[in-house]
């Protein structure tokens, strides 16, 4: 018993360093938004330093709020790294499902529970998805929309996932980078010069680098990729995967 205290105390340190560094570092990059923008995103002023990244996202919204909607079977989501709550509002305003969103960033998670409190069928809860409150809970549909690369260890995630999924429920990987095994130590090295010039050079120990072949022992689609002529050739090119893996029991 005494060991399992030991390793939550540790677990609930480490969430709360990586939750002042997170906060503190999206302050100084200018991701942190006033509750009026919060309201319209991901539509944002088209002189925003981040407009790029929020089309991006808006059709990665759209394009995910149609799969929901053609969908019966999804009437439970949770999003984990929901961080202000922008997508998670927006799933619940637009599809008949129940939305759990998930976080350790306690003021984005304040943020959206403000901004967002009179949405019905739409929950914030601050903590990991080990948390006591999600023990029984089981998903339609789990999603990562850039947040993935915080996790460690991609199949342990996906496997954590598992726990809370319904049988027939599905998880979902968006608006994340995913590189190839000679990409990664540029993509690593990029990623620490990033965050030794924002003045955070611990940010790098808790940003992590997955390929594609970290799914191989998982039921996976590719429902959208950027390498692809199709996505080459739109005007709306989203330079991320879009990853659907299924429940190991389906």
């Amino acid at each position: 018993m005494s060991n399992t205290i030991t390793q939550q105390s540790v677990n609930r340190s480490a969430a709360a360093e990586f939750d002042r560094l997170y906060t503190s570092l999206r302050r100084k990059e200018g991701r942190m938004y006033s509750d009026e923008e919060l309201t319209l995103l991901p539509v944002i002023n088209e002189t925003h330093p981040y407009i790029s990244e929020w089309r991006t996202r808006r059709n990665s919204c759209r394009a995910l709020l149609s799969y929901i909607k053609q969908r019966s079977n999804i009437l439970s989501i949770m999003e984990v790294g929901c961080g202000n709550g922008w997508l998670s509002a927006r799933m619940a305003n637009q599809v008949d499902a129940e939305v759990t969103g998930l976080d350790i960033n306690t003021a984005e998670l304040e943020q959206a529970r403000r901004v967002f409190k009179k949405i019905p069928g739409l929950r914030f809860i601050n903590g990991t998805i080990n948390t006591e409150e999600l023990a029984d809970k089981k998903f339609d549909l789990i999603l990562f929309a850039a947040s993935i690369q915080y996790f460690q260890s991609l199949p342990g995630i996906i496997n954590t996932c598992f726990e809370h999924l319904t049988l027939q429920g599905e998880i979902h990987i968006m608006d994340s980078p995913f590189y190839t095994g000679n990409e990664k130590e540029a993509a690593r090295q990029r990623t620490a010069d990033h965050y030794k010039k924002m003045g955070f050079p611990e940010m790098a120990a808790h940003y992590f680098h997955h390929s594609i072949s970290d799914l191989d022992d998982f039921q996976y689609k590719i429902l959208h990729h950027p390498h692809s002529w199709k996505n080459k050739l739109s005007i709306k090119k989203n330079p991320f995967y879009w990853i659907a893996i299924k429940n190991r029991y389906s």
